[in-house]
């Protein structure tokens, strides 16, 4: 299975979900995080502000900082390369870049089926 790391801008705490005004896209970002480690897709998060020697240390992180910058963050690394920048992956994203199946990723929408339980 592949390692996905995320390489956050500084944030507050380790998730960006603390304080008394969370921005959504974190809280959104960390239910899917969640969500994706309990499939058991590996996941590897370093905050800005917390952990700037994994920055630093990343030669891939380090380009992409010095081409463009903290503002560009989040960076999102598989294997070592690089698959996503600007916002968090989706459910999708993750799951595909994992090589999980889940059927929790895609619920039947409500109405799509008849009563009873048995759809046709």
């Amino acid at each position: 299975m592949s390692t996905i790391q995320i390489f956050d801008p500084a944030l507050c705490c380790p998730t960006g979900v603390c304080g008394t005004d969370v921005d959504p896209m974190f809280a959104k970002a960390a239910a899917d995080l969640d969500w994706a480690k309990e499939e058991g897709i590996a996941i590897e998060r370093f905050n800005l502000a917390m952990d700037p020697q994994a920055f630093a240390a990343n030669a891939v992180v380090k380009a992409f900082l010095e081409r463009s910058g903290e503002d560009a963050l989040p960076l999102i690394l598989v294997d070592g390369e690089m698959m996503l920048a600007g916002r968090y992956p989706n459910r999708a994203e993750l799951s595909r870049w994992a090589g999980v199946s889940s059927p929790k990723l895609n619920p039947v929408p409500a109405g799509n089926c008849c009563s009873g339980g048995h759809c046709g």
